[in-house]
């Protein structure tokens, strides 16, 4: 079974950009976007051809922003959207299907913003998605993917003395993420590739960064421990364009969604 996960950093935009084109060609069983920058009027974009998938969308009130959705062959048993916290769920950040086997939860975490005016309510967030996600995990086990606007560890990020305080590397972020990989979950991409250098998910529009690689790791596939006898692979699309981020994939065995 095939998850793919992707911050397409606006779909009408991305759609613009080959976005069908892998869409098609990965032929993922689910596949999550993030940062879809839409409006529920807006979901019947011309272009997007979801035949053969269910949709799952989940909208930011605010115009433009932010906003998540899962496209998946497997009808879930229920699907739920956001982390049942008001003040966090009005961004359209989370969406969780839950299977015979798993939830999966496809989130968008919110960036620190430049300057950290953002980072207190960060770690808030962190808080209680955490908790949300042991609540989940204490019925099933849990696949979570989506950008999580964290550079785990050094090897995660190119210039890793430049960016310490900076939005997605701080000190701050990091630790949680720690904790929540303590908590009884792998990240997925380090499980198979443990010391692979220069492997990045996310490059600035800036300075060529991208032509450089001078990137950060910030999108993952992070499931359960007791899913790891699953696991197949988990891998970093960096060839594919369309966006200031690149698609990440994991790989199952198909008896988890039979």
């Amino acid at each position: 079974m095939k998850l793919v996960s992707w911050n397409v950093n606006g779909l009408r935009a991305c759609l613009q950009k080959g976005f069908m084109d892998y869409f098609k060609a990965i032929d993922a069983d689910i596949f999550c976007i993030q940062e879809t920058k839409l409006q529920e009027n807006q979901k019947d974009i011309e272009g997007l051809d979801l035949n053969g998938y269910y949709a799952f969308w989940n909208f930011a009130e605010k115009k433009g922003y932010s906003g998540t959705a899962v496209f998946t062959k497997y009808k879930p048993l229920s699907v739920s959207y956001g982390i049942g916290t008001p003040h966090h769920d009005k961004e359209g950040r989370v969406i969780t299907l839950e299977y015979k086997k798993f939830f999966l939860v496809n989130a968008y975490t919110p960036n620190s913003q430049r300057g950290l005016t953002r980072l207190n309510y960060r770690m808030e967030w962190e808080e209680d998605f955490r908790s949300y996600l042991l609540k989940l995990d204490s019925v099933k086990p849990v696949i979570l993917c989506g950008d999580l606007n964290v550079a785990h560890q050094e090897i995660d990020i190119k210039n890793p003395a430049a960016n310490r305080r900076n939005a997605g590397f701080t000190d701050e972020e990091r630790e949680k993420m720690t904790i929540l990989l303590n908590s009884g979950f792998i990240d997925t991409f380090r499980y198979f590739y443990p010391d692979k250098k220069d492997a990045y998910t996310w490059w600035s529009y800036m300075h060529n960064a991208r032509e450089k690689n001078i990137g950060w790791r910030v999108d993952y596939f992070i499931v359960s421990e007791r899913l790891k006898d699953y696991l197949i692979d988990s891998q970093i699309h960096s060839e594919v364009m369309g966006s200031d981020h690149c698609p990440v994939v994991l790989i199952v065995k198909e008896d988890l969604i039979k």
